[in-house]
């Protein structure tokens, strides 16, 4: 999964956090999302270690973060 593609337009944290984790051969293409969420809702190592790369690429700049309605993440568009 391309991530720039996948998260080209606002997405929730656990949607972005599983692109992430498909983008890194984590999650394999056949897995969707409804099968792993719980590693999204619980707090777990990785969950919190995908969630942690989407803040951190956002402090980079390579990702936009925003707060309202919910938590979301999308590709920077600069």
């Amino acid at each position: 999964m391309d991530l720039s593609e996948g998260l080209a337009e606002w997405t929730d944290w656990d949607g972005a956090a599983f692109g992430v984790g498909r983008s890194l051969s984590i999650f394999s293409e056949s897995q969707t999302f409804t099968q792993v969420k719980g590693v999204f809702w619980t707090d777990n190592p990785l969950g919190n270690a995908l969630h942690e790369v989407l803040l951190q690429l956002a402090a980079a700049g390579v990702l936009e973060r925003r707060e309202d309605p919910d938590e979301q993440f999308r590709w920077s568009v600069r």
